[in-house]
């Protein structure tokens, strides 16, 4: 994984409730994970996104023991962002922190109950598209989570634009479509983020999902960093 410079992400999550890290992965990594979605014994249960009006589309969801590459992000990914998680929460007045590690954070999504791991690999061809929507799971939900593009745009697929919409008080919403290369990632808000106004801290929420893919085959990686009830 390359080194990340979380000063830089900080700041973008800070301004617009997403960062891109670029090139976390390399080629051969973003196709070893692409591959794994023909291995259904990798995996808990399959997904069909139009039987349940999500798009059109699928993705399965990663069965514990996680494969190596899928728990290393989730490991290394998350100490940095349990920090900008804390310092969130402190500017939104939510009583909720977050533990340093995320086998603690886990420990405590177990412990009420929240045991099905949540990472995914989606898989996307012509037509397809995932309606903006929230990954929440449960009562115990991480603020942040994170995207990594597997296949490489104009090669791979055309179309299929990673889509982030923000709810503002009062306000029209604002729409971002974030560019993203093979083994890149968007890191963005779950839900709420904070927000400075002109009288202090406000609230936005978040929704992402993913435009229509033209031609081609999409595949992606979602690190979700608290578990499923």
């Amino acid at each position: 994984m390359t080194t990340i410079d979380w000063t830089a992400a900080a700041e973008a999550l800070d301004a617009n409730g997403w960062a891109v890290l670029p090139n976390l992965l390399d080629a051969d990594a973003c196709l070893h994970l692409a591959a794994l979605y023909d291995e259904p014994g990798h995996f808990r249960s399959h997904v069909i996104m139009a039987r349940h009006g999500f798009g059109r589309g699928e993705y399965r969801y990663f069965a514990y023991p996680l494969p190596d590459p899928v728990q290393d992000l989730r490991t290394r990914l998350y100490p940095p962002l349990a920090g900008i998680a804390n310092r969130w929460h402190a500017r939104m007045g939510l009583a909720r922190r977050f533990p340093a590690t995320h086998a603690e954070w886990r420990a405590e999504c177990h412990a009420a109950g929240q045991t099905r791991p949540t990472p995914l690999l989606l898989r996307y061809g012509p037509g397809d598209y995932n309606c903006l929507h929230q990954d929440l799971y449960g009562d115990h939900v991480f603020p942040l989570q994170a995207a990594v593009l597997l296949s490489e745009p104009a090669r791979d697929f055309a179309g299929g634009e990673f889509v982030l919409t923000e709810q503002r008080p009062r306000m029209q919403s604002r729409a971002a479509v974030v560019p993203l290369g093979q083994g890149d990632a968007v890191v963005f808000a779950v839900n709420q983020r904070p927000v400075r106004g002109s009288k202090g801290d406000y609230r936005v929420t978040m929704r992402h999902g993913v435009s229509a893919v033209h031609i081609g085959r999409r595949h992606t990686l979602g690190i979700i960093f608290h578990d499923a009830a």
